[in-house]
C-alpha cells in the first residue's frame, strides 16, 4: 500500500509485485536454453522474483523453432533471441523495435530533470556572480573616490575603461543572440505540440501510431538536448561573468596599490591637483556611463531568467502531455493484444475442428478400404451381416484383440523357412565345434596355469627358505647379538603373500624398520640384499653409495661382508668413503679441470687372481 501511495503521489505509472504472495512455478521441462540462466541479480528478493517470472521460459534461435515448440507443447513459454514470444496466451512476432517508447519517454524525463537541476545550479551560480559583481561595483566606487589622487595613472585607467566598454558591448551582443534562439525554441515547442495533437488523432491506427510515437520521442530528445546545450551555454556565460568579476577584483587591488604610490607622489606634486580635478570629472562621466551599462545588463539578465522559467514550465507541460499519450498508447496496445489473443483462440478452435473432421474422414475411408480388402465385401453388406457367435462373457472388442494378437504371434508365412532352417543348422554345428575347441583350449590353459603356479610356489618357497636362513646369519654378523628374520604375511597363499622384515638389534626391543635409525635401516637392507646374493648368486653386483649412512664401526662390518663375497663374484661399488676405496682392487675416478673437459682416471691397487672389486668415485 505504501508503494501504491508513492506511485499515486508522484503521478507516475508502475507495477507493484508482492514477493510475499508469489510462489515459484512448479518445475516443468524448459524448451531450448533456459532464459533464467541468462539473468542474474545480487539481491535475494530479485532472484526469487526472476524465478517466478521467467523460471519456466525457454530460449531458441529462430521463430520457426519457437512455433514448433509451442505447437508441440501449448503450455510452454518460448522466446527467441530477436524478441518474439510464444505462450499459451498468444504468439507475438515482429515487435522487436516497438516496445521502447515508454522507456525512451522515461529516459527523456530523467534527462529533463537533470537539465532542470543543472539550470538551478546555474541560477545559483548567477546569483553568486551578481553578488560578486555588486562587490566589484562597490570597489569601483571606492576606486572613484581615490581618482582625485591619481595623476600619473589616468591614462592607464582610461584604457581599462575602454576595455570594459568593449566587454560590455560583447555582453550586449551575446544577449541579443539569445533572442533568435528563444524563437527557435518556441517554434520547436509549437511543432512538438502539433505532433502531440496528430498523435492523439492517429491513436486508433496501432502500427502507424507506434512509429509516429517513436519519431515524437526522438524529436523530444533532440529538443531536450538543445535545451541542455543552451543551459550549458548560459552556464559558460555565467562563468565568464565570474571570471570578469575576479578580474575587476584584481584590478581593484592593482588600483589600490597604484593609489598608494600616487599619494606618495602627490605629496611631492601638489601643483598638479587642478589638472587632475578636470580629468576626474571626465572619468566620473565615463564611470556613470559604465553604471548605466551595468544596470542595463542586470535588466537583461532578469529578462533571460523569466524566459528560462517560462521554458521550464512549457517543458513540464510537454512532459505531462507525452506521459498521457504514452498511457493511452499502452491501453490501446493491451486492447489490441486481447483482441489478437481472442482471434488466435478462435482460429485455433477452427483449425482443431477442421483437423478432427479430416481425421474422421480419413478413419472412415480407412475402415471402408479395410472392409473391402480384408472382408471382401461392401460396407453396407458388412453392416447388415450377422456377427459370429461369441463365448459367454467375452466382449467383441476383446475377441478382436485376441485374434489380432494370435495373428501377430504367428507372423507372415515364410516360403523360405526350410532353406533358412538348413542354413541355421549348419551354422549351429559350426559354432558348436568352435565352442568345443575353445573349451578344450581353456582346459589345457588351466592345466598350464596350475603347473606354472605350482612351479612358482615351489621356487618361491625354496628361495624364501634360503633367503630367510641367510638373512638371519648375515643380520647377526652385521648386528652382533641381534636377531633378524623374514615372515610371510599369508603363509597359506604363497601366490598372494607379502614379505615382512623383523629386525631387533642388540639391546633394543624394536622389531619395525620404521623405528630404527638411518644407519640401522641401511645395515638391515644390506643384510637382506646380501642374503639374496648368497641364495641366488650372480657373476657381478652393482651398488651405489650403500654405505653413505654408516659410521666407522658399521662400515668396518660392511667391508668384511664385501671381502667375504669378493671371492665368488665381482662387485662394482660407487662410493665416497675413503676406507671403501682402500679395500678396492681398482679405482676409477672422473675429474675435470677448471675450463676443461672431464677425464676418467684409473688406478689398480691390488691384482687378484680370482676376483676384482671396482669402485667409482663420482
Amino acid at each position: 500500500m505504501r508503494a501504491i501511495a508513492t506511485l499515486e503521489a508522484d503521478s507516475v505509472g508502475g507495477a507493484v509485485l508482492a514477493l510475499g504472495g508469489l510462489d515459484a512455478p512448479q518445475a516443468a521441462p524448459v524448451i531450448g536454453d533456459s532464459l533464467r540462466s541468462h539473468v542474474s541479480s545480487s539481491m535475494a528478493g530479485v532472484d526469487r522474483l526472476l524465478d517466478v517470472l521467467i523460471g519456466g521460459v525457454g530460449v531458441v534461435d529462430t521463430s520457426e523453432q519457437a512455433a514448433a515448440a509451442a505447437v508441440a507443447d501449448p503450455s510452454a513459454v518460448v522466446v527467441t533471441r530477436q524478441g518474439d514470444r510464444f505462450s499459451p496466451s498468444g504468439w507475438r512476432v515482429g515487435l522487436r523495435h516497438s516496445g521502447a517508447t515508454m522507456e525512451l519517454l522515461e529516459e527523456a524525463e530523467r534527462e529533463s530533470a537533470r537539465a532542470a537541476r543543472q539550470v538551478g545550479d546555474a541560477e545559483q551560480e548567477q546569483r553568486s556572480a551578481d553578488g560578486r559583481l555588486e562587490q566589484a561595483e562597490q570597489d569601483a566606487a571606492r576606486a572613484r573616490e581615490a581618482v582625485d589622487t591619481q595623476v600619473w595613472a589616468v591614462s592607464s585607467a582610461r584604457g581599462r575603461a575602454d576595455t570594459e566598454g568593449r566587454k560590455l558591448r560583447d555582453t550586449e551582443v551575446e544577449i541579443a543572440a539569445l533572442g533568435p534562439r528563444r524563437s527557435q525554441l518556441e517554434e520547436k515547442i509549437a511543432e512538438d505540440r502539433r505532433r502531440a495533437e496528430d498523435l492523439n488523432q492517429e491513436l486508433p491506427e496501432h502500427e502507424a501510431r507506434e512509429a509516429e510515437q517513436l519519431e515524437h520521442a526522438e524529436s523530444m530528445n533532440r529538443a531536450r538536448d538543445e535545451l541542455s546545450q543552451q543551459s550549458q551555454a548560459v552556464s559558460s556565460r555565467r562563468s565568464d561573468l565570474r571570471i570578469r568579476a575576479a578580474g575587476l577584483e584584481e584590478r581593484h587591488r592593482l588600483l589600490t596599490a597604484q593609489r598608494g604610490e600616487i599619494e606618495r607622489r602627490l605629496s611631492r606634486m601638489a601643483e598638479a591637483r587642478e589638472d587632475a580635478a578636470s580629468r576626474r570629472e571626465a572619468l566620473d562621466m565615463r564611470l556613470a556611463v559604465v553604471d548605466e551599462l551595468a544596470k542595463w545588463v542586470a535588466d537583461k539578465l532578469e529578462a533571460v531568467g523569466g524566459q528560462l522559467q517560462d521554458l521550464r514550465r512549457r517543458r513540464a507541460e510537454e512532459s505531462e502531455a507525452a506521459a498521457t499519450a504514452a498511457r493511452q498508447l499502452e491501453s490501446l496496445r493491451s486492447q489490441r493484444a486481447q483482441a489478437e489473443a481472442d482471434l488466435r483462440q478462435c482460429q485455433e478452435r477452427d483449425r482443431s475442428a477442421e483437423i478432427e473432421l479430416a481425421e474422421a474422414g480419413i478413419r472412415l475411408e480407412a475402415s471402408i478400404d479395410r472392409c473391402r480388402r480384408e472382408l471382401d465385401c461392401e460396407p453396407g453388406e458388412a453392416v447388415v451381416a450377422q456377427c459370429p457367435p461369441l463365448e459367454p462373457g467375452v466382449a467383441p472388442n476383446d475377441r478382436i484383440r485376441a485374434l489380432e494378437q494370435e495373428l501377430r504371434i504367428m507372423g507372415p508365412v515364410n516360403p523360405l523357412a526350410l532353406e533358412e532352417y538348413e542354413a541355421l543348422s549348419e551354422r549351429h554345428e559350426f559354432t558348436q565345434r568352435q565352442i568345443d575347441d575353445i573349451r578344450q583350449s581353456r582346459r589345457e590353459l588351466r592345466k598350464v596355469i596350475r603347473r606354472i603356479d605350482e612351479e612358482i610356489v615351489s621356487v618361491f618357497s625354496a628361495a624364501f627358505a634360503d633367503v630367510e636362513r641367510n638373512f638371519a646369519g648375515l643380520f647377526q654378523t652385521l648386528f652382533p647379538g641381534g636377531e633378524g628374520k623374514l615372515r610371510l604375511t599369508q603363509p597359506d597363499a604363497l601366490l598372494e603373500t607379502g614379505v615382512e622384515i623383523e629386525a631387533r638389534p642388540s639391546g633394543k626391543n624394536i622389531r619395525r624398520l620404521s623405528l630404527l635409525s638411518g644407519g640401522e635401516r641401511s645395515l638391515t637392507a644390506l643384510a637382506f640384499l646380501f642374503a639374496v646374493f648368497r641364495s641366488r648368486p650372480s657373476p657381478f653386483y652393482v651398488m651405489d653409495e650403500v654405505e653413505a649412512a654408516l659410521d666407522d664401526v658399521n662400515l668396518h662390518r660392511f667391508l668384511q661382508l664385501v671381502d667375504e663375497f669378493r671371492a665368488d663374484a665381482q662387485l662394482l661399488i660407487v662410493s665416497h668413503q675413503k676406507r671403501t676405496m682402500e679395500a678396492a682392487d681398482c679405482l676409477y675416478g672422473v675429474s675435470m679441470k677448471s675450463g676443461g673437459s672431464s677425464k676418467v682416471l684409473s688406478e689398480k691397487v691390488v691384482v687378484a687372481s680370482e676376483s676384482k672389486v671396482l669402485l667409482q668415485q663420482g
